[in-house]
């Protein structure tokens, strides 16, 4: 015998970047993780690179908070793109009726300001908080299949390890699934490919940490545009070119990045779970 748990869900993409979200209070009983991989699922889901539950006003210091889950189950501290989804959200359902959001992430409280809306579509700038090197930032190289792959380690609230490239290498997506699992990140590590274009330009590929290979990343982006910056390649502002579209950086104190975030759809998957034995 087989339970059928009916979870709502609304859809959106920050930049391609998409996500599945569910209000906390009507997702039922069941394991959150179980329940991610199942929904994200491309085939046999309806199809996302993560799933996040949502809390309106849980305080009087934020607006909202989420929790995300990976399309495997796993937990990040923080996506850019879909805290713009989670804020897309907020304002469209009128939970929060003014333009500027706090929203609490696994990385803290974010601060987003709405810029334009059309209709469903919408454009925040997010303040993404300090870039910082992770210890041996500048100066590590990576083993990955006997060749040393030079990275430079950053933290914009989640670990990005971004290799600096002049041409993208043709096997990037491999390179990028054994510095993701590489025995120097324990936790794993999320992986951009950064190509100058410019002073104020660069083209990034991403292969984010528990998903695989996602058209743009908010973190990925602000981690690669950070790192292009302190190795001197490029300088704020920056504008993020990425396979869905532009972002734009910018570094003054705190890194800010803005983007656009869409609602697409929404509808209700039916989680199928076995029922204990009698």
């Amino acid at each position: 015998m087989t339970d059928l748990f009916e979870i709502p869900f609304i859809k959106a993409h920050g930049a391609g970047n998409d996500f599945l979200l569910t209000w906390a209070r009507d997702f039922p009983s069941a394991d959150p993780a179980e329940a991610a991989r199942a929904l994200c699922s491309r085939h046999e889901g309806v199809g996302a690179d993560g799933w996040m539950l949502v809390t309106p006003a849980p305080d009087d210091a934020c607006d909202a908070a989420i929790v995300l889950y990976n399309a495997d189950g796993s937990v990040p501290e923080l996506s850019g793109n879909g805290t713009r989804c989670a804020a897309a959200l907020l304002i469209h359902s009128c939970a929060v009726p003014r333009p500027l959001l706090r929203i609490r992430t696994g990385a803290g409280v974010k601060t987003l300001r709405l810029l334009e809306r059309d209709a469903n579509r919408f454009e925040f700038e997010m303040n993404m908080g300090n870039p910082r090197l992770d210890p041996g930032g500048l100066d590590t190289s990576l083993d990955v299949a006997g060749r040393a792959v030079p990275v430079t380690l950053v933290n914009p609230g989640n670990p990005q390890c971004a290799v600096l490239v002049d041409e993208f290498p043709p096997d990037w997506r491999a390179v990028g699934a054994a510095l993701e699992r590489h025995p120097h990140f324990p936790n794993r590590t999320n992986v951009s490919f950064v190509k100058r274009l410019g002073e104020h330009d660069i083209e990034v590929l991403f292969w984010e940490r528990g998903v695989g290979e996602t058209q743009s990343s908010g973190t990925g982006s602000t981690g690669a545009a950070a790192a292009a910056v302190l190795r001197g390649v490029a300088a704020s502002p920056i504008q993020v070119h990425t396979a869905a579209g532009v972002l734009r950086f910018r570094w003054d104190g705190d890194a800010f990045l803005t983007g656009p975030a869409e609602i697409t759809a929404r509808g209700t998957f039916f989680l199928r779970r076995p029922m204990p034995a009698a």
